[in-house]
């Protein structure tokens, strides 16, 4: 014989619809945060450095120099005599900005001086070369 304050179940705690719950925002957290990285420059191959060293700059500007020789300031393709004006125009009114230059390592000597050579004519412009350690 059953009390009548007796429930018919007894209550129990399912943790089945949590850990669905914490799946998805550990989800979520993973692929927003795949987002914010942001890609500096196209894929080259960087020549190694052993005494290479971060740069930190809150306004950096990427050209890249492809295997090729072709030109890219910020993923937007230029050409030699356009690079400054292209810089100048990213640089907006930055007084200084940090220009790193990610050429590929099969890059001719000459095209990359002649490009770092442009790039100093721009007042207010650091100049970095970007290299693997």
């Amino acid at each position: 014989m059953r009390l009548p304050d007796e429930p018919d179940n007894i209550a129990q705690i399912n943790i089945v619809p949590m850990i669905d719950v914490v799946f998805a925002i550990l989800t979520f957290l993973i692929i927003s945060s795949l987002s914010l990285s942001k890609s500096e420059g196209l894929p080259v191959n960087l020549p190694k450095a052993s005494t290479s060293q971060i740069q930190d700059s809150p306004a950096k500007i990427t050209i890249t120099i492809e295997e090729s020789g072709k030109l890219m300031v910020d993923k937007k393709p230029v050409n030699l005599d356009q690079i400054e004006s292209a810089v100048r125009q990213v640089m907006g009114s930055n007084q200084t900005s940090l220009i790193i230059l990610n050429a590929d390592k099969s890059v001719n000597h000459g095209s990359v001086v002649e490009v770092m050579d442009r790039l100093r004519r721009i007042k207010g412009a650091k100049l970095g070369i970007a290299t693997i350690k």
